[in-house]
C-alpha cells in the first residue's frame, strides 16, 4: 500500500497576468479576503494528510518562505497587546507535525520541470502536486482528500479534471477517457492544449495531481513541448504506456485565480461565506448593484 505524505507546490511562476501587483509580491501571496492563495492550497494538503510540503520557488519568492516561518517580533507584539485570537491565527498557519522544504527552479521551464526539481526530496514515494492558482472549494471534503482516497483504492496516479467549454481546450491538458462519463475513469490518452477540433473530450486537467514516482524518470526524458516548456502532461502521456492513470471529476467549485476574473469571483464567493464579513458584504453588494 503506497501512502501519500508529500506534496509539491510549484510557485516559481512570474505572475505576469497580475502585473504590476506581482512585480515585487508573489502571485501566490495575493489574498482571497484575509489569507493568501498559497495558504488555501497548503490547508487543503494538510487536511488530506500531507505532512511534508515541498515548494519549488525562485529568488523572488522569499515572501512565501517568510509566510510559513515564525515571526518572533510579531508574535511578541500580539501577545503583549493581549490579541490572543490573532496570535493563535499567526501560530496556526503551519500546524505542528508539518514541515516545509524549499528548492529553487533556476529558470522558468514549465510545470514538468518544476515537478522534476523536487525529485530528490520526494524520492521513491507517491506524491501530490497542487497549483495555488486553482483555488478549489471542496465544500464537504477538500479536493485533494477526495483524490487521495481514490489513489489508495486504485494504487495508481489520479489527475483532477472538470468539464470545460469546448472552445476552451487550448488552455488545458485534455484527457481521453473513451467516452466514459463516470466520476472516476481510466485515461486512454492526454493531450496538452489541443485545438477544439482535435480535443478528444471536454474534460480539462486542473491543478491537482496524485502521481506515482515513475513520473520522474519520464520527466527526465521529456523534451520541451507546448510553449517551449517541459510539460507534465507530456510525461503523463508516457506514463500511460507503463501503468494506469485515472481521471477524477472532483466534487467542488474551482476558481481560476490565475486570471483576474477568476480571482475576483473567488474573492466575492469567499467573502460571502466569511464568518465576520458575510452579511455586511452581501448588503454592500446589493447596494452596489441596486
Amino acid at each position: 500500500m503506497m501512502k501519500v505524505s508529500k506534496a509539491i507546490f510549484p510557485v516559481a511562476g512570474l505572475g505576469t497576468r497580475f502585473l504590476p501587483a506581482t512585480k515585487a509580491n508573489p502571485k501566490e501571496m495575493l489574498p482571497i479576503v484575509d489569507k493568501p492563495l498559497i495558504q488555501y492550497a497548503v490547508e487543503e494538503a494538510v487536511a488530506a494528510g500531507i505532512t511534508e510540503l515541498i515548494f519549488v520557488t525562485n529568488s523572488s519568492k522569499r515572501a512565501i518562505e517568510d509566510h510559513f516561518d515564525s515571526n518572533f517580533e510579531l508574535e511578541v507584539t500580539l501577545q503583549e497587546r493581549g490579541k490572543q485570537e490573532l496570535l493563535d491565527i499567526v501560530r496556526g498557519i503551519l500546524p505542528d507535525g508539518v514541515s516545509c522544504a524549499y528548492i529553487r527552479q533556476k529558470s522558468p521551464q514549465g510545470l514538468g520541470h518544476a515537478v522534476l526539481c523536487a525529485k530528490q526530496l520526494v524520492m521513491n514515494e507517491p506524491f501530490a502536486v497542487l497549483l495555488a492558482d486553482d483555488l478549489i472549494d471542496g465544500d464537504q471534503e477538500p479536493c485533494l482528500q477526495q483524490m487521495i482516497k481514490r489513489f489508495h483504492e486504485q494504487q495508481a496516479s489520479i489527475i483532477a479534471v472538470e468539464k470545460i467549454a469546448p472552445t476552451e481546450t487550448k488552455k488545458y491538458g485534455i484527457v481521453d477517457v473513451g467516452g466514459v462519463q463516470k466520476e472516476l475513469a481510466s485515461v486512454q490518452n492526454i493531450i496538452e492544449k489541443p485545438d477544439p477540433a482535435l480535443a478528444p473530450s471536454n474534460l480539462g486537467v486542473v491543478g491537482r495531481y496524485v502521481l506515482t514516482p515513475a513520473i520522474f524518470a519520464l520527466l527526465e526524458q521529456t523534451h520541451k513541448g507546448s510553449g517551449g516548456e517541459i510539460q507534465l502532461t507530456d510525461a503523463i502521456a508516457k506514463l500511460l504506456k507503463q501503468e494506469s492513470v485515472w481521471a477524477y471529476q472532483f466534487t467542488g467549485k474551482r476558481y481560476d485565480c490565475g486570471s483576474k476574473l477568476g480571482y475576483l469571483e473567488a474573492t466575492v464567493a469567499y467573502a460571502l461565506k466569511h464568518p465576520e464579513l458575510a452579511q455586511d458584504f452581501k448588503r454592500s453588494l446589493e447596494n452596489l448593484v441596486a
